[in-house]
């Protein structure tokens, strides 16, 4: 059994969660189709954890859903598991899976945004968003705070946000999310989109904290899935230019790329991960550290911006979400 110093870059989900015991907790988890999220899900459910699989491609989640009901039947711990249509390009498709999911549950306990999509062609979503801000920010953006009524009354409870090194590819662009007077790069329009997950945990922790809620972002690692299905020749060799000299990190397994978001999720301290962007499970340091590879760029963790991307998210969606209750 692994001590909490012990873990890093190769633990895995099962021995982050070695001996805890998930039996009270209701998690759901987007993009839970595949990936990074169906082994969030298996991992919890593992647990005992009862699990909401959030997915696009229902038939494709009901697939995904077999290794998570087979990991509960193995634990032999009670836990349910269930799939629900939701599309994270589409408002409407958002509203209508928090209307059902706050119809059908009291209370959740953890949600990990973790759906996304990396370095696309430039396109819109259904409501004119730039896809990958639209995909990954403004999605779960409307997609938490809608659940945020289930995550109160499940409180002590816990929002994990993924984000991604590719932060570190560009600052959020408030004046121009949609690239309007920008050239569109795929990269940079990542970077921004992970930047804004980032932004988006830290003002939510600073909004919802005194109310029992926290909330972290992390950076699974460089996996191997479906994540860059959208990958051109010409978008591969852009990120190798960006790497550097160094080139792109060591690959990690899924197991151990899902164990950042089990570990901010349920086993860190919420005071230590609360706001904080984490990796390899532990909180990151400031990016270019001497001796220490990864870590967070300063404008993924601005609290000034954090509010000013929180008030245009909400001026794009068209909604207004509760006021924060602490300073």
């Amino acid at each position: 059994m692994l001590g909490a110093m012990d873990f890093g870059a190769g633990t895995t989900t099962d021995e982050v969660l070695d001996g805890v015991d998930l039996s009270s907790t209701t998690a759901l988890v987007t993009g839970a189709s595949s990936g990074l999220g169906q082994e969030t899900a298996r991992a919890l459910a593992a647990h005992g954890a009862s699990l909401v699989l959030g997915v696009r491609d229902v038939a494709k989640g009901e697939a995904a859903a077999e290794p998570v009901r087979a990991a509960v039947a193995a634990a032999g711990a009670g836990g349910t598991v269930e799939v629900r249509a939701v599309d994270l390009t589409s408002l409407r498709s958002i509203r209508a899976f928090g209307d059902s999911m706050s119809a059908d549950h009291a209370s959740l306990d953890l949600l990990v945004a973790n759906a996304g999509v990396m370095a696309t062609p430039q396109a819109t979503t259904e409501d004119g968003f730039e896809l990958q801000l639209g995909t990954n920010h403004l999605g779960h953006f409307v997609l938490v705070n809608r659940l945020a009524p289930l995550l109160l009354a499940g409180g002590p409870s816990r929002v994990v946000v993924l984000s991604s090194s590719g932060h570190r590819f560009a600052d959020v662009d408030l004046d121009d999310p949609g690239f309007e007077r920008t050239e569109y790069d795929p990269w940079i329009a990542y970077g921004r989109s992970k930047t804004a997950n980032a932004l988006f945990a830290l003002e939510l922790d600073r909004r919802l904290r005194a109310q029992g809620v926290r909330a972290a972002s992390v950076h699974p690692g460089f996996v191997h899935t479906e994540l860059g299905r959208h990958l051109t020749d010409e978008t591969i060799t852009s990120l190798l230019a960006s790497a550097g000299a160094g080139g792109l990190p060591t690959p990690k397994s899924v197991e151990a790329g899902a164990a950042t978001s089990v570990w901010a999720g349920v086993v860190a301290d919420a005071d230590e991960v609360g706001g904080r962007f984490c990796e390899d499970c532990h909180v990151a340091e400031p990016a270019g550290e001497p001796g220490r590879p990864g870590g967070v760029h300063p404008w993924a963790q601005e609290p000034t911006t954090a509010r000013a991307l929180w008030d245009l998210s909400e001026r794009l969606v068209g909604e207004t979400f509760p006021a924060p209750a602490g300073p």
